[in-house]
């Protein structure tokens, strides 16, 4: 590998996306004294909030649609009573305090550390670009890297290759060049082997011969990188 380039995901990747939205919601439910318990939520919200992120990808939603239609399911699904009103704020406060949570998987800094030593570190994001910068700011790893590259400020989402040429080109490199490191095996791993970059998939559902380099903590990255 002749790797300069590494391009990272930030949701499920570096930051720990289900613990700092599980904080998010606890805080919006004792504020707006929604009486449901929290895991009982989580445990339907999470499969509905992926399926729903699969359809913006795929541009079968806007992203007003997935902001509200993934909480008004789940509700819905736990026969809780709410009103639209409610929803549009539970929405709005969940932007507004989700950045205000900042767990970072193990390891992170530790290997944003020592992978800056010797290339360059972005990142490629289909997360919603108000927040994504807070994210990165206020987690202590925004210095970490060069390029942000969000899929609202293009147009386009990860798995499309345009997204990787855009990112490849903003870099100045050649996908021979470069590496995506992420969590979907869709959006990431395939996004880019498709454009010519190499990848290695982020998971803790290791998949034998499933023919990508594949870890279940960023310290691995060590041994390859």
């Amino acid at each position: 590998m002749d790797v300069k380039h590494i391009f990272f995901d930030l949701d499920h990747t570096l930051w720990d996306f289900d613990k700092n939205s599980k904080l998010t919601f606890q805080q919006i439910f004792q504020e707006q004294n929604i009486k449901l318990n929290i895991d009982d939520f989580l445990k339907v919200y999470m499969p509905v909030n992926l399926k729903y992120w699969k359809l913006y990808r795929e541009d079968k939603i806007s992203k007003s649609d997935l902001r509200f239609n993934r909480l008004k399911e789940v509700f819905d699904a736990l026969n809780y009573k709410v009103t639209p009103n409610l929803i549009h704020l539970i929405s709005d406060l969940y932007i507004k305090y989700l950045s205000t949570y900042n767990h970072l998987f193990d390891n992170t800094v530790e290997i944003l550390k020592y992978l800056q030593q010797k290339y360059e570190l972005h990142i490629i994001t289909n997360g919603f670009e108000e927040i994504q910068n807070k994210k990165l700011q206020n987690s202590g790893i925004a210095n970490y890297f060069n390029q942000i590259i969000t899929s609202e400020s293009i147009g386009l989402k990860k798995p499309n290759s345009k997204v990787f040429e855009f990112a490849l080109d903003k870099v100045k490199t050649v996908p021979e060049n470069a590496i995506m490191i992420g969590d979907s095996y869709e959006a990431d791993v395939l996004g880019a082997l498709n454009s010519g970059m190499l990848a290695i998939h982020f998971t803790s559902e290791i998949k034998e011969n499933s023919g990508v380099l594949t870890i279940n903590n960023l310290i691995n990255l060590k041994d390859y990188l």
